[in-house]
């Protein structure tokens, strides 16, 4: 049967989905936790016939451990989301590991150039391949990207991926990612960036390994050849 959800294509977009998942629990139980107390209160405690109402001053620290017990598992809560959190983020944008390609990503309104190392391995050089609104990458490699804005603020995403990194005039940021599926895969912007921002879309095709050195070979400028 189809899914609805997004493959996870990459070697990272488990780990974030996991993530997301993780806080979607904890803030999940929190709720359902909260809404039994707070439903469960007023049921107990709703008027009653020559009952009178008790005056309640928070001084008393039977009173007080509703709200500090539940404030300081919160905090708990929090240290395991940050504990995974900064694990992810360590691994997706602090570490870069060794590359075995490098991409060019330029982002202007309102489309994409990618530029692709040729046989070199080496962007700059008389045999870059470059496209308009299509990336290709080998399924396998790690890629490291080098991405830039010709004119305002820009967010190169690719959904299936997990990964969105932010494009800013006048520098060059570099992340990384391993494609582990072959095929076809959306690449956006997410950064509002003018009334043609809709429109900003590209695609990133994965590609064996024969199947890209066939596509570089085919696409490699003539005076390369």
């Amino acid at each position: 049967m189809p899914t609805t959800f997004l493959p996870q294509a990459s070697s990272y977009a488990g780990d974030i989905d996991f993530l997301i998942g993780l806080v979607a629990v904890i803030v999940m139980g929190w709720f359902f936790a909260a809404q039994a107390l707070f439903f469960g209160f007023i049921i107990k405690f709703r008027a009653k016939p020559g009952k009178k109402a008790m005056y309640i001053d928070g001084l008393n620290p039977l009173h007080k451990r509703w709200v500090s017990y539940p404030h300081y598992a919160v905090l708990i809560f929090d240290v395991i989301i940050l504990v995974f959190a900064l694990k992810v983020w360590t691994h997706v944008k602090i570490e870069l590991p060794p590359a075995n390609d490098t991409v060019g990503v330029v982002a202007q309104r309102w489309s994409w150039t990618f530029v692709h190392s040729g046989a070199d391995g080496k962007l700059d050089t008389d045999d870059d391949v470059k496209t308009a609104d299509e990336l290709h990458v080998k399924v396998g490699d790690v890629v490291h990207f080098e991405g830039s804005s010709r004119d305002v603020l820009h967010s190169f995403s690719i959904p299936a991926f997990r990964l969105k990194q932010d494009l800013i005039p006048g520098r060059i940021t570099t992340g990384w990612f391993k494609a582990e599926q072959t095929g076809t895969f959306d690449i956006q912007c997410v950064e509002i960036c003018g009334i043609g921002h809709g429109m900003m879309v590209a695609r990133v095709v994965v590609e064996t390994p024969e199947q890209h050195t066939a596509w570089l070979a085919t696409n490699a400028p003539a005076a390369a050849h």
